[in-house]
């Protein structure tokens, strides 16, 4: 039944966040097999794993547009400041728990470095611009031996709910 007392923009969100988190999982997609390049964010040319995460949110305009950069390719290992995970909670909140759309940010150095979009929670699946691949790819966290040692100590972060 129906609440009268919900207004018709009440009534359509329950549906939002599901269209907004298959928009998220399509877009990262469509990032895959651009090459990694540090810093850039060129669909086709190159990204790393933070800009992916800005143009996939920003570009759905889900988030407002922001740059992170400059940053340099070893600053984790340098310095303590949690600055990518700083980003990132700053538009988005943690979760035990991910749902597709979600972030997954996992500990390299000193300190949250490496991110990706959820785009399926059993098997936990990513897509992310790794270094290592050299290129987006999505692949099972489990099944990426430098990802799944970090898994433990991973941290999940959602654009929505509270």
């Amino acid at each position: 039944m129906t609440n009268p007392a919900l207004t018709t923009a009440d009534r359509r969100l329950p549906t939002a966040e599901p269209v907004q988190r298959a928009a998220v999982v399509a877009a990262a997609r469509a990032w895959i097999g651009t090459p990694y390049h540090h810093a850039a964010d060129v669909k086709g040319a190159g990204v790393d794993c933070a800009m992916i995460l800005v143009r996939v949110f920003c570009d759905l305009r889900l988030v407002e547009p922001f740059d992170p950069r400059p940053y340099t390719r070893d600053w984790m290992l340098h310095r303590d400041d949690e600055r990518y995970l700083g980003f990132l909670l700053a538009r988005a909140h943690e979760v035990q728990a991910p749902d597709a759309g979600d972030v997954i940010l996992f500990r390299f150095g000193r300190c949250f470095a490496h991110g990706g979009i959820v785009t399926a929670r059993n098997p936990l699946t990513i897509v992310h611009a790794f270094a290592p691949a050299r290129f987006v790819v999505e692949e099972e966290v489990a099944r990426n031996a430098e990802l799944a040692e970090r898994l433990g100590r991973a941290k999940f972060a959602s654009y929505w709910g509270s």
